[in-house]
């Protein structure tokens, strides 16, 4: 007879597990935003200049190369794959592109450098998605080799461009730079594909279980090559569009770093390291909040050594805060 109730009495309990893990994951994804918020309101504080429309349209620019990649990175690593290479990438582009510009003109350079883009992205979705080799190893060569091929073709800067290189980078639409609409038109497209194209829905499910959405009718290696080209040609763009705002082509330093980047942005959006989920809005949040602390920094006049290490700060807080997520779906 009293067993009954207990028998009862323990739905209730197993019903709030769900609702309490649902509320912990909500708090988990506010971090960001309210760290955002946070962040914005102390560099507002400190320099009365930071949240002028001047200084903010001046943030969007920056991080406009940046907000094109992680478009493409947020995709991929929602497949659970992962391209390490971007920013090398971006450099044997971008130099390519500027010695195309000096001895063939504009249009030929824009071509070239879009086509080495999409050949290393070619390169890389052909070993990784159809000869199905490790995502890192294969990426870490390309980011080796393409850094290498840049300071090859130009052992230093690139200068003397034709005017109209320099004119769009420092162009704008509307008082917005064109760096800036570009940046919009390539989030929303991203938007799109994921939200209301079939494409979106197999990228999340070969993220979730490739194995399973192989034998749904999904073609998991055409789709992992066409996402590393997807890749391999944002990465272009942004080279592109860094060359065009610089008015030069440091082989160097062009991209350098570009890996964490895009990599931070992409966790801090919330995309598991293992893909399976997340949202576009999310990504562009994270690559703002780099951007305000990259900008804030400066404003504050702090060495420059100082934002490497907050950049990689944050990277360990989006690794915690995707622990945490990973800890309360076990748990609850």
């Amino acid at each position: 007879m009293s067993s009954a109730p207990a028998a009862a009495a323990a739905p209730p309990r197993t019903a709030a597990r769900p609702e309490r893990g649902s509320r912990y994951l909500l708090a988990i994804d506010a971090v960001m935003p309210i760290a955002t918020v946070v962040l914005m309101i102390f560099f507002a504080v400190s320099r009365s200049v930071f949240l002028t429309v001047d200084n903010l349209l001046v943030v969007a620019m920056q991080v406009a190369p940046l907000m094109i990649l992680a478009t493409g990175a947020a995709l991929l690593l929602m497949a659970g794959y992962v391209d390490l290479s971007v920013g090398s990438v971006m450099a044997v582009s971008g130099v390519s592109a500027a010695l195309t510009f000096q001895s063939q003109g504009v249009l030929l350079g824009v071509v070239v450098g879009l086509l080495v883009g999409l050949v290393a992205g070619a390169l890389n979705g052909t070993l990784i998605g159809i000869f199905q080799l490790s995502p890192i190893v294969v990426t870490l060569g390309m980011l080796a080799a393409g850094r290498g091929l840049a300071q090859f073709l130009a052992p230093g800067s690139i200068f003397g461009f034709p005017e109209s290189v320099s004119s769009f980078g420092a162009g704008k639409l509307f008082g917005v730079s064109y760096l800036v609409i570009l940046a919009v038109a390539a989030v929303g497209i991203a938007m799109i594909v994921m939200n209301r194209l079939p494409f979106g829905r197999h990228v999340i499910a070969v993220g979730v279980n490739a194995r399973a959405a192989f034998l749904s009718g999904i073609s998991v290696r055409r789709l992992v090559f066409v996402l590393y080209l997807v890749v391999g040609l944002l990465a272009s763009v942004a080279g592109l569009l860094t060359v065009a705002r610089l008015d030069s082509a440091p082989s160097g330093t062009l991209g350098a770093g570009f890996e964490i980047s895009v990599l931070t942005a992409v966790l801090l959006g919330g995309i598991p390291f293992t893909g399976g989920r997340g949202a576009i809005w999310r990504v562009v949040l994270g690559v703002w909040l780099m951007g305000i602390l990259a900008n804030g920094i400066t404003l504050l006049n702090v060495g420059p050594e100082v934002s490497g290490i907050l950049t990689g700060a944050v990277l360990v807080l989006a690794a915690a805060l995707e622990g945490l997520r990973f800890w309360v779906r076990k748990k609850f």
